[in-house]
């Protein structure tokens, strides 16, 4: 009994001495000032990138407006983890722990599930490689392995892509395969209409070039007036015509349903005949159509 009461009072010594509750204190403010210093530090830090990156892009030499979005994005992160990961280590010797000697245990963990992770520094070289060859970058809309649609977010370890209709595919940099940029060339696209074989050919033909041509000073997405090719194909009593344009990538869908509209009012206000599906009926009884 005697011995437990020692080692109570020691205890209740410690507990109530006066140099624990100033070093406590002491460490309390230093943490309170590391972690605000921290996100200081990291919000600086990303409007700085985010101002510098701007004032590149408005320069007149000919940057990549969609590589230098990527870089900034990553280039932030990389802030984030920097700048949090030193202030976990002022945090520990705030608290008088040995950083030394958990960076060195740290290390020989590290140094043996390396051997393990094949997968992750693969991960990280190909993300390297895809920012620093320039492959593809956010805002632009690929395909990888089956996912389709818009660039998020380029990380060193995986990318992540948000699909048409909502979905999100989170894809290891490792795991990419094939890539199909739809974002680098302006886009193509053929417009076909149909029209009957008794229509007036050649007024057709003058009313949709004359149509065609007011359409770039309208529509900012074309990069030259769409060019009208002629007959396509001929199947029974409808004639296939095709249109061609070539516009800014991503936008030649849009572009085709606006030419599509207005070609079919012009066919109606100039009394052109366009070509619809017929329906025929049969009299089983006397085995002809009607």
């Amino acid at each position: 009994m005697e011995e437990n009461k020692k080692l109570m009072e020691r205890y209740w010594d410690k507990l109530t001495s006066e140099e624990l509750w100033d070093n406590v204190i002491d460490a309390s403010i230093e943490i309170v000032l590391i972690l605000l210093a921290s996100w200081i530090a990291v919000r600086l830090g990303k409007k700085f990138i985010k101002k510098m990156f701007l004032i590149r892009m408005r320069s007149p030499l000919n940057h990549s407006e969609r590589r230098q979005r990527t870089i900034s994005r990553l280039l932030q992160s990389v802030i984030s983890y920097v700048v949090y990961f030193s202030a976990i280590i002022g945090i520990l010797s705030s608290l008088n722990i040995k950083v030394a000697g958990l960076l060195a245990g740290a290390g020989i963990v590290g140094l043996a599930v390396g051997f393990g992770a094949q997968s992750l520094v693969k991960d990280v070289i190909t993300g390297f490689f895809i920012i620093f060859e320039d492959q593809f970058g956010v805002g632009d809309y690929i395909k990888i392995n089956g996912a389709e649609g818009t660039v998020v977010e380029i990380g060193l370890r995986t990318t992540k892509i948000n699909g048409g209709t909502g979905e999100q595919f989170i894809i290891p940099n490792g795991a990419i395969g094939e890539v199909v940029n739809y974002s680098v060339n302006n886009s193509k696209i053929f417009i076909d209409l149909q029209m009957t074989t008794d229509a007036d050919y050649e007024k057709a033909e003058a009313v949709i070039n004359k149509y065609l041509e007011t359409l770039p000073e309208k529509h900012k997405e074309l990069i030259t007036a769409p060019v009208f090719l002629g007959v396509q194909n001929v199947k029974g009593t409808e004639v296939t015509i095709r249109i061609a344009a070539e516009t800014l990538p991503q936008q030649q869908y849009g572009v085709a349903r606006i030419i599509r509209r207005d070609v079919t009012k012009l066919f109606e206000e100039h009394s052109i005949p366009m070509a619809h599906p017929k329906m025929m009926f049969y009299d089983k009884g006397e085995g002809r159509s009607e």
